[in-house]
């Protein structure tokens, strides 16, 4: 054999060894403990997408809450029947057939019963003045008084109803079966409400249904921007009434006739914005600021409509009340926040201010807080007290709507009244513990309470689920506050309220 061909031989089997050599490679990295080797220049590129683009933990308040319901929050999205646990590499591990066992906070419950004893014998020889709007303006019933009117003159200064009181409960039953009389619509606000007047004289507004419970509140949507819910404002009377503050107006679902309750009474305007739709179903729009077009409009099925009714409140002319930008106002803007998202210290501005500086209004603001961060509502701008029983009185709990549109994301930041001031009163605390250790549980609690209501099931099980995991959120805020203070009866304070 010639020594061209000896060569060309070799060059042969050498690029062939070569290929061979380089094929093993690339298999060998891609076989490797069964993960894909990452190329370089791909590590580079996600190294400065991690460091520049992601979200950080970098210690901060609202990081470290939402890592308490963290696991909570992954068995709700998967579902309680097939949860599964996530591995450090975002692997899926399989299986899991219990949950860990929750926190039963026994040092928060040590707590409350150690300043319930200390405070037991200012207890007895201290009365608590709490008097009622028939009281304060010396108003007796009539004999032909309404339910309205018992529910109106029995407001006291720390709730708008007893516990005890019978009327509520007949008062939400005759909004959910009196005869519609007179309809209007509410002027001002973004969004369609109708001003409902019954049969005997009293009134509610009316909150129409625009979507189903499952649909939640869009990514992109800000809380300014969002819908309101009528179901929000049913199930936050609910949870309002369950965690004791009896500050929202009672509240109760309904379904209409649209063609006999509707548009047989509108007038006006409201009446010239009724059409059918081209699937044949009676529909209207009003008009308003936002959502008032035949883009937005409100339909029936093919003419019934759900919505929530709220009771009014008495009249400004009998009971006026005084409006109060809330000190935790959210900025209303695309782009700029406000001061107590930027100053850590914010809480110590606000208790120099009147009427934060003395008495009870800064925890009720706590007590607001923790209503709002359960219903996932960040729409809290201004409340209202009445004025007849000046500045020692609990504001109101009234626009709830924007609740209930997040099931599976917790809004630390509605808790900022919490965790920046580091205060809440003993009464709630007690029964955010009672509820979190049973023996059921809040979202059983209001399973059961909405269960008599006319649009039952009020909330889609998500939420429910949301309850109780934003109830651990909350304890574990008031926990961090217990042992950064040293003291718990200067983070747990016992008002008689």
């Amino acid at each position: 054999m010639k020594l061209k061909e000896r060569l060309v031989i070799g060059v042969m089997a050498g690029l062939v060894v070569m290929t061979v050599v380089l094929v093993l490679d690339v298999e060998t990295g891609i076989t490797m403990g069964g993960r894909p080797r990452t190329p370089n220049h791909a590590r580079v590129q996600y190294s400065f997408r991690q460091r520049h683009l992601q979200k950080t933990n970098n210690g901060s308040r609202e990081a470290s809450l939402a890592a308490v319901a963290s696991a909570q929050l992954n068995a709700a999205v998967e579902g309680p029947d097939n949860l599964v646990a996530v591995g450090s590499k975002g692997r899926r591990e399989g299986n899991v057939t219990s949950a860990a066992p929750s926190d039963r906070y026994d040092d928060l419950m040590e707590a409350v019963l150690k300043i319930h004893n200390v405070s037991k014998a200012s207890r007895k020889s201290r009365k608590h003045w709490n008097p009622t709007l028939k009281e304060l303006l010396s108003v007796d019933l009539r004999d032909n008084a309404t339910l309205w009117d018992k529910f109106h003159l029995s407001i006291s200064r720390d709730e708008l109803y007893a516990a005890d009181d019978p009327a509520i409960n007949k008062l939400l039953k005759q909004v959910k079966t009196l005869q519609i009389n007179h309809i209007t619509q509410k002027e001002g606000g973004t969004q369609l409400k109708l001003l409902i007047e019954f049969s005997n004289g009293g009134h509610a507004l009316f909150k129409p249904m625009r979507f189903p419970r499952e649909q939640q509140t869009m990514k992109n949507h800000f809380y300014f921007t969002d819908y309101e819910r009528h179901n929000a404002e049913i199930a936050a009377f609910h949870l309002d009434r369950l965690l004791g503050f009896r500050r929202a107006a009672p509240v109760a679902g309904r379904t209409v006739n649209m063609t006999r309750e509707l548009y047989a009474l509108a007038q006006g305007d409201l009446l010239k914005t009724f059409f059918i739709s081209p699937d044949g179903n009676l529909c209207f729009h009003g008009k308003c600021s936002y959502y008032c077009d035949t883009g937005h409009a409100i339909c029936g099925n093919p003419d019934l409509l759900e919505g929530s009714f709220a009771v009014f409140l008495p009249a400004k002319e009998l009971a006026p009340r005084k409006v109060w930008r809330h000190p935790w106002r959210r900025s209303y803007h695309k782009r700029r926040k406000a001061q107590w998202e930027l100053d850590d210290d914010y809480c110590h501005l606000v208790k120099e201010v009147h009427p934060y500086n003395e008495g009870r209004r800064l925890l009720d603001i706590m007590d607001m807080s923790i209503l709002d961060f359960l219903i996932g509502n960040m729409d809290r701008h201004h409340y209202e007290t009445f004025k007849v029983f000046g500045n020692r009185t609990a504001p109101i709990h009234l626009d709830n709507g924007r609740g209930f549109g997040k099931p599976f994301h917790d809004e630390v930041s509605i808790l900022a009244p919490l965790y920046q001031c580091c205060q809440i009163r003993h009464s709630t605390l007690s029964t955010l513990l009672r509820f979190h250790t049973g023996p059921m549980p809040l979202s059983e609690a209001m399973r059961v309470s909405m269960s008599v209501d006319a649009a039952a099931p009020v909330l889609w099980e998500p939420h429910l689920v949301a309850l109780d995991r934003r109830l651990s959120i909350i304890l574990q805020t008031v926990r961090e506050c217990v042992d950064k203070a040293m003291d718990p009866m200067a983070v747990i304070v016992n008002d008689h309220h």
